[in-house]
């Protein structure tokens, strides 16, 4: 059984405090995973504008965001200026992937894309992602091969990128299996591994549950896997500190399940490209998150 671990970077204390405990924790356990890198300037003070959109109170509440990302970061795009991320932190962005972990991309400025993907047009679509590849290449010197939209938030534009700038596979979506994207006819053949199991802040509060708890339910649905395995993803700010136990107990509960811990390219080279379904790329929800991202639809013809 095969779970490939995704590690979303959004801000740039998730990049200097989160991304080396937990590159240190998997070392020190001989796990793989896909770390995926915001490359531009933090922003993150700028979610402020997410306020009326149903259930993202709730979530701040529920997983006490200003204890783990930091005021300081809340402030980053408002009262502060951004930091750049791919260009302050090269040196440890370069040593994740010195390390032997799997290095892509997240996005440019992961605010501005969360927000506005889903509507912009191609010219503002290749601009942020180009940004992104730009400094990917800048400071790995090589380009990308990994993609993992920011806030699974995505539009048929970059799917068109993906195929044009030979990306390998991409994490972009929520669903329950490998699949090639189509988008209103439109057909891409950058294979989409989606996030499969939520994600620990869709989950704590929910009915009063802990982190503990949390890690316990993510279990539990692990218990039975796909045949295709597992997409998990965790981020550099929580597991990579203040919910860095409960990711502990859930690494060792995978591997007492007889999970092996894989990147998301590992898992890409074990498909059968020929034979992955074709499926519809499709708003929707997920429970304990707000908003709507970029979902695995209905099955296609092949």
């Amino acid at each position: 059984m095969r779970l490939a671990l995704k590690i979303d970077v959004d801000t740039y204390h998730g990049t200097r405090e989160g991304v080396p405990r937990l590159a240190r924790l998997l070392e020190r356990r001989g796990l793989a995973a896909t770390f995926l890198f915001s490359l531009g300037p933090d922003h993150t003070g700028r979610a402020v504008r997410r306020v009326f959109r149903r259930g993202f109170l709730g979530k701040v509440t529920r997983t006490s965001v200003v204890s783990h990302y930091g005021l300081r970061t809340l402030l980053y795009g408002t009262l502060l200026p951004g930091p750049n991320i791919g260009r302050r932190c090269a040196d440890g962005l370069r040593a994740v992937r010195d390390a032997g972990f799997e290095v892509g991309v997240h996005c440019w400025d992961h605010v501005r894309w969360q927000d506005e993907v889903a509507r912009r047009d191609a010219a503002w679509t290749r601009r942020e992602l180009g940004r992104a590849v730009e400094r990917f290449a800048e400071v790995f010197g090589a380009a990308p091969r990994v993609h993992g939209a920011a806030g699974w938030q995505t539009n048929a534009h970059a799917l068109r990128l993906l195929d044009e700038l030979g990306f390998v596979c991409a994490s972009d979506t929520r669903g329950r299996e490998p699949f090639l994207p189509s988008v209103a006819g439109e057909r891409f053949s950058c294979p989409q591994l989606p996030t499969t199991l939520p994600t620990f802040d869709e989950l704590i509060g929910v009915d009063g549950a802990s982190a503990s708890d949390a890690a316990r339910r993510v279990l539990e649905l692990c218990a039975d896997a796909p045949s295709a395995g597992h997409v998990f993803t965790a981020h550099a700010e929580l597991e990579g500190g203040g919910l860095a136990g409960a990711f502990e107990a859930l690494l060792e509960g995978w591997r007492a399940l007889g999970y092996e811990i894989v990147s998301l390219g590992t898992m890409t080279g074990a498909l059968d490209r020929a034979r992955l379904p074709r499926h519809a790329l499709e708003l929707g929800t997920v429970p304990g998150r707000s908003g709507t991202l970029a979902v695995q639809g209905a099955a296609l013809a092949a």
